[in-house]
């Protein structure tokens, strides 16, 4: 992949667009390392041990919403689900983590600026570096089936995905991936087993993952069912998932 820019990016936590709230962001999915070093051998041997994840944002204090500060001060006992976006564009580079919030330290700076880093670290499940199925973020008004992601070949490995729920009008929205071989020219888009998120009613996020050695076709597309009128939402996937 060519270099390019980090611009137009976003950062999405529980169904919470902070992006205009956010300086910087760091990803990053460290292994443990495990000493396995033989008699044989003239310097330490490791092999890799349980994966980690992390993804930690700096947050500017923003008088005019308070989006950040009112969403991350409560750092909850539960797990939060967090989505880095990189650009708006199907197939572009994004992350997704299940994970505890770890902090919340506002800094004054002596500039007179207040900013806020905060780290999330996973929990249970390491980062998963993914694809976005959705061009950013995107707005469905009724049953939708979206434009599909060509990954160049099909894979074995299964799939985890998140979802970012932004704003929500109507009954409930199910938002599943379906999955062709070559793109509806003669195999049908159908279901990805176990692909489906649960049904939403309001602003939130989840995360699935498939059967490990499930195999899933080259494309993927993500559609919509259910009674609404404005469904606001991302969806990012990986074919290489940490389960």
């Amino acid at each position: 992949m060519a270099k390019k820019p980090a611009l137009s990016c976003a950062f999405l936590i529980d169904g919470i667009n902070l992006s205009g709230d956010i300086r910087e962001v760091a990803l990053g999915r460290p292994s443990a390392l495990l000493d396995a070093t033989a008699i044989n051998s003239a310097a330490m041997e490791r092999l890799y041990g349980p994966v980690d994840g992390r993804m930690a944002v700096v947050c500017f204090f923003n008088d005019a919403t308070d989006r950040a500060h009112l969403t991350l001060r409560t750092k909850p006992a539960a797990n939060r689900v967090a989505v880095f976006l990189e650009g708006a564009t199907i197939g572009n580079m994004a992350a997704g983590l299940t994970a505890k919030q770890m902090n919340y330290d506002p800094q004054r700076g002596a500039d007179g600026s207040l900013t806020i880093p905060v780290e999330c670290l996973a929990d249970g499940f390491g980062l998963d570096y993914c694809e976005q199925l959705t061009a950013g973020l995107r707005t469905d008004t009724a049953a939708t089936n979206g434009a599909s992601w060509d990954n160049g070949a099909a894979t074995s490995l299964g799939l985890a995905a998140y979802l970012e729920v932004t704003a929500f009008t109507g009954t409930s929205v199910t938002v599943a991936i379906q999955e062709s071989s070559d793109n509806a020219v003669g195999d049908p888009f159908a279901a990805v087993v176990g692909g489906a998120f649960a049904a939403a009613s309001a602003a939130g996020a989840q995360r699935i993952a498939t059967a490990a050695g499930l195999a899933v076709e080259r494309y993927l597309r993500v559609v919509t069912t259910g009674i609404f009128t404005n469904a606001i939402f991302s969806v990012v996937a990986t074919r290489s998932p940490v389960i």
